[in-house]
């Protein structure tokens, strides 16, 4: 029988093998996909963003400034390198926290090139006079810079190279509408079904050098929360346990083991995540409960349960808001293993 099933267990990982790479690690730019084509889920984003970017070569001109927005995790800067790729042109790359003031943009900004490409990561976290610079530069392709202080000063336009603005945001809603107008092309990213996110693993087994079954890269894609970057970290952790444990490649087992080990159960629910849900369930009887008790109950900051662990348990059906506090489904108690009280809320 114990040969039997290595022999199952020979063929299943031979189904999507890989070539062996060398002994250098493999960064995570080098996940990335370089083109479009290659560029796996987001398929009418990926259609939109092609017919985009083909009407731009052309006209054989640059093309118009593209917001991309969505979730954390789900390849706003891998197509953002893309776009560079694509047009061949060079990319500049800042984030808006690393912008303080009005000035730094600016020094960005003149010293851009012809139609090169100006990506700027969480942009909603541009201070007010840079977002102003910004909409300006992209819209007029000029800077006005300001010589001397108080009554003496002076402005001197400065012409701007044409160049594309590249913003990726993860709140929308907090960019000015001036700064939002300026975008020519807003593309909403949405999380992952499974089904992609397991070509996506299969995609980057290949990359890392490492044979993975298709049950196991399924078993990985349930697990990743809906998220590329989640399914590729997940990835490099089961890929640790199969060179710790000196196999040739990852099946299912080697993949549930290494996950129980990271306490990342079959619903993709980390530590944190199954915290949160027993302190609501039989801390404060299935609620409600303000987020506060709960971040003082699981013993994080507030901030850190509503933007980690929060929205996947209430985009999953284990939790829901409402105006008293958080509240337990039927989904969450049954998770848990626990009895369903008549008055639970059933699951969303």
């Amino acid at each position: 029988m114990a040969e039997q099933n290595t022999g199952v267990r020979e063929r299943s990982l031979r189904m999507v093998s890989a070539e062996p790479l060398d002994e250098e690690p493999v960064s995570d730019e080098e996940l990335r996909p370089a083109a479009l084509d290659s560029f796996i889920g987001q398929p009418l984003l990926k259609k939109q963003l092609q017919l985009f970017l083909d009407a731009a070569r052309k006209r054989q001109v640059p093309p118009d400034h593209i917001l991309l927005a969505g979730p954390p995790g789900l390849g706003k800067t891998t197509l953002a390198m893309i776009v560079s790729n694509e047009l061949d042109v060079p990319i500049r790359v800042t984030s808006g926290p690393a912008i303080q003031h009005a000035g730094d943009l600016a020094s960005i900004l003149s010293s851009l090139e012809e139609e090169e490409v100006l990506f700027i990561d969480e942009i909603h976290r541009l201070p007010r006079a840079a977002e102003e610079l910004l909409y300006i530069a992209m819209e007029d392709f000029r800077v006005d810079v300001v010589v001397g202080k108080g009554p003496g000063a002076s402005s001197i336009p400065l012409t701007l190279p044409r160049f594309t603005a590249i913003g990726a945001t993860t709140r929308e809603g907090m960019l000015p509408s001036p700064l939002r107008a300026r975008f020519g092309f807003t593309a909403h990213l949405d999380f992952y079904p499974v089904e992609e996110l397991e070509k996506l693993i299969e995609r980057s087994a290949s990359v890392l050098g490492i044979a993975i079954a298709p049950e196991a890269a399924m078993e990985l894609a349930r697990r990743s929360r809906g998220t590329p970057r989640i399914a590729n970290r997940l990835l490099r952790r089961v890929r640790d346990w199969a060179t710790v444990k000196n196999l040739d490649g990852i099946d299912s087992a080697a993949a549930k083991s290494a996950l129980e080990l990271y306490q990342i159960d079959s619903d993709g629910l980390d530590r944190l995540d199954l915290s949160v849900l027993h302190a609501v369930v039989e801390n404060f009887h299935g609620g409600p409960v303000g987020v506060k008790n709960l971040a003082a109950m699981v013993g994080e900051e507030t901030e850190t349960v509503e933007t980690v662990c929060e929205p996947y348990l209430v985009r999953e059906g284990f939790l829901v808001r409402t105006p008293r506090g958080r509240m337990a489904t039927e989904k969450a108690w049954q998770h848990l293993g626990k009895h369903v009280p008549d008055d639970v809320i059933s699951p969303v």
